[in-house]
């Protein structure tokens, strides 16, 4: 459960970001890390025009350079966007300045108020100066589309598990979660939809 919906005292511990949003009604705010990557971000878009739903991607710089017409098509279609560092980061794994520096690059790639640190990991002085500049968003449910030890089935039943009014629930976008992503996004957005939520994208 620490992975997937990180406890109230761990939260304490970093009171300047956004794990989740105040919300009466049900409301939920799906985000993508990683990408984007020509094999799955427009599966992902796809997929999300057919339910008109609308979302956050955290961005990775270098996948932007990579692949900027990607990039443009998740803006062009009502998409948001924010800074995944450019070089995916671990902020826990890199020094304050080397980190602060791939974030600035990153910004002249992702124009966006939003930042999001890669696995969430940052360290107290890379978070203050980076609250200084964005909205520092981490995350209410993780799926983990990623993660090997784990099946769609169990993907989808952490949606399930851990959703709840003003979640923000975080996919990847990236190949490492494909097989999964692709099997238990759909699912999850058809069990969000029937359980009453509705999508709204992170505010900026």
């Amino acid at each position: 459960m620490f992975i997937e919906q990180p406890p109230l005292l761990y939260r304490i511990f970093f009171p300047s970001v956004h794990w989740r949003f105040r919300a009466e009604k049900k409301v939920v705010y799906l985000t993508f890390d990683d990408g984007p990557i020509p094999e799955m971000t427009p599966w992902v878009l796809d997929l999300l025009d057919s339910y008109n739903i609308k979302a956050t991607f955290f961005c990775v710089a270098d996948n932007v350079r990579k692949h900027p017409e990607i990039y443009q098509k998740i803006l062009k279609r009502g998409h948001l966007t924010g800074n995944h560092t450019y070089h995916h980061l671990q902020g826990w794994q890199t020094d304050t300045k080397t980190f602060l520096r791939d974030v600035e690059e990153a910004k002249q790639l992702i124009d966006s108020p939003l930042f999001r640190p890669p696995h969430g990991h940052i360290r107290p002085s890379q978070l203050r100066a980076v609250a200084k500049r964005f909205k520092v968003i981490m995350w209410d449910v993780v799926a983990r589309d990623y993660s090997r030890k784990r099946t769609s089935e169990q993907v989808l039943e952490n949606v399930k598990k851990y959703t709840r009014n003003g979640s923000v629930i975080v996919f990847h976008d990236s190949l490492r979660a494909q097989g999964k992503l692709e099997e238990a996004l759909p699912k999850s957005i058809e069990w969000l939809l029937a359980q009453g939520y509705s999508f709204q994208l992170i505010p900026a």
